[in-house]
């Protein structure tokens, strides 16, 4: 099943700059077949499902195993049953 989400990823307790474990999360991303388009304060994503959520978890166990102790991630789903929903579809 084709989705659109968001996706915000907050490492916290890791001083001002995100900007290493940020690069590392889109880098993951960009590791799939999925249409990105990063802005100020996440990710928007479009692609299949199941692998959006699987990649989630891939980026939580990747960040932790590099050293940072707590990450909170924000992920918006959608999904439709009428069309197949694109981020193309979602610009005005």
């Amino acid at each position: 099943m084709k989705a659109t989400a968001e996706l915000q990823m907050v490492p916290i307790g890791e001083g001002v700059s995100v900007r290493q474990e940020i690069t590392r999360v889109i880098k993951i991303l960009k590791e799939h077949d999925f249409i990105i388009e990063t802005h100020a304060s996440g990710t928007n994503i479009e692609g299949e499902l199941n692998e959006i959520l699987d990649t989630v978890a891939d980026i939580h166990t990747s960040l932790h195993e590099q050293g940072c102790v707590r990450l909170v991630s924000y992920l918006k789903l959608e999904t439709r049953t009428d069309k197949e929903p694109t981020l193309a579809g979602k610009r005005l």
